[in-house]
């Protein structure tokens, strides 16, 4: 891979995986929980605030999959979701980054032979790639990067 990528698995923890162009890889959990006294709306402009750092960081993404949900267990998850993935697509336009949504299936199969997996067998997986992930947001953008990294990269050649 010769661009630098980010994965993310969107929420109020937003869980990330950046692999560098050099093949270098980080990640961690991100908090977009609403702080006290704070307006509905300040928790996306942390969110973008966050992406604009992490790109000027990185030295230029290249590409962001983030992990597409399609149902939510509930109505307050559906809208913290479509707000942040609204956010990043308008973000990633705006710069001209390419992004995609990769099915949560598709990430839990990769990782773990099963696209019905349970969390921990998710987590699982990716410690027994070499990876520590603090929690299971953070476990999810490292599987969904080892996804791009082992399936996209592969497409390229």
């Amino acid at each position: 891979m010769t661009s630098t990528v980010l994965a993310l698995d969107l929420g109020t923890h937003t869980g990330w995986a950046l692999r560098q162009h050099d093949g270098t890889t980080t990640s961690g959990t991100e908090h977009f929980k609403p702080q006290r006294f704070e307006g509905g709306g300040m928790r996306f402009l942390r969110f973008k605030r966050w992406l604009s750092e992490l790109h000027s960081a990185s030295g230029e993404l290249g590409a962001v999959y983030f992990e597409e949900v399609r149902r939510h267990t509930g109505v307050d998850a559906a809208h913290l979701y479509g707000g942040l993935l609204a956010h990043l697509t308008a973000w990633c336009e705006q710069r001209q980054v390419p992004y995609q949504g990769v099915p949560v299936g598709t990430i839990k199969r990769h990782a773990t032979g099963r696209g019905n997996a349970g969390k921990g067998e998710v987590v699982t997986s990716v410690r027994n790639r070499g990876y520590a992930p603090s929690d299971d947001n953070e476990a999810d953008a490292l599987a969904l990067l080892l996804w791009v990294i082992d399936t996209q990269e592969a497409a390229q050649c």
